[in-house]
């Protein structure tokens, strides 16, 4: 069975495809023949050595990233409590470990972390829901903000910060999203209430639009200091990158550090957000797909930003 990941860690060059032992489900387990997954920034981190010490207490090389993954389940395991059937387009997200991480043929998780992909969705385009949406949901979740409200969106027209405007629309909020020119009729097309322009100047510039400040911000492009001042006092920020606000607090703000780790195995609401790209809520947003003998490829485009949609990898 081939996968895609390294032996030594290092730059896009160092991704190859790699031999890996056949993979049964147990019981409470599925397997899932992958046929397409999404490179995140995560991914990155693995193959860059930047998770090193962990991914050696996991065992020996190779290491294969990937958090996203879509295909069909082909093995049920025995005593397993699903709905799933062999032969049921599905998508799930995966907590890479080792050699247990998105980019292979084939992988066994649990029941309960697989749903069905949103229906007459593409491999690629499913592949892209899972780990970007449920970050954004686990983000809405913590800051718990009420209809009516208002959301702050920074890096708006990015994968995590267009699931913030999408699935913040849906719950009743009004949205203040970034852009840059370019990314402005996108952003717009997310459904963001109110467009500004992407910069170090954020806070003046949402303040501008809501002088009493936002209820809570989302803070995609990793701006932190940049961007907290957007934020009312007593309001929200929630960081994807592990920001917890200033040494001396900042405000009464409530800041949270999303980790979506906390959403694994959490197929129901997973399901929740397959219904939603049903329902015309929430779009999936491809980039550009590439088999598994090119995932170097991805991995260097990525590195050079500025890309909308995901680059996806393929095993068919």
């Amino acid at each position: 069975m081939r996968g895609v990941g390294v032996i030594e860690f290092g730059g896009p060059e160092a991704l190859q495809v790699v031999e890996l032992p056949e993979v049964h489900a147990g019981p409470g387990e599925v397997r899932v023949r992958v046929h397409a997954a999404t490179v995140n920034p995560t991914d990155t981190f693995i193959r860059g050595g930047a998770r090193a010490a962990a991914l050696r207490e996991s065992g020996p090389p190779p290491y294969i990233p990937g958090m996203d993954a879509a295909g069909v389940v082909d093995e049920v395991g025995p005593d397993t409590e699903t709905d799933l059937q062999v032969g049921d387009a599905v998508m799930a997200m995966v907590i890479p470990r080792g050699s247990h991480g998105a980019y292979r043929e084939s992988i066994v998780l649990k029941a309960d972390a697989v749903t069905r992909a949103p229906a007459g969705a593409s491999h690629a385009e499913a592949s892209t829901l899972p780990m970007n949406a449920l970050t954004a949901r686990l983000s809405l979740d913590q800051m718990g903000l009420q209809p009516g409200q208002t959301l702050a969106v920074t890096g708006a027209a990015g994968c995590y910060g267009g699931y913030m405007v999408e699935l913040g629309k849906a719950d009743g909020l009004t949205v203040i999203a970034d852009a840059a020119e370019k990314d402005v009729q996108l952003v717009k097309d997310l459904g963001a209430d109110i467009v500004v322009p992407r910069g170090d100047d954020i806070s003046e510039q949402i303040r501008q639009v809501a002088p009493e400040g936002v209820d809570g911000l989302a803070d995609g492009a990793v701006q932190n200091e940049l961007a907290v001042g957007a934020v009312k006092d007593g309001g929200h920020y929630a960081s994807v990158r592990g920001w917890g606000g200033p040494d001396d607090g900042e405000r009464g703000i409530n800041f949270h550090i999303t980790l979506v780790f906390n959403y694994d195995r959490r197929a129901d609401l997973l399901d929740t957000l397959r219904q939603q790209v049903e329902d015309g809520q929430v779009t999936l947003r491809v980039n550009s797909t590439y088999p598994a003998e090119q995932a170097s490829e991805t991995h260097r485009l990525f590195k050079q930003g500025g890309h909308r949609g995901r680059f996806v990898i393929t095993f068919d």
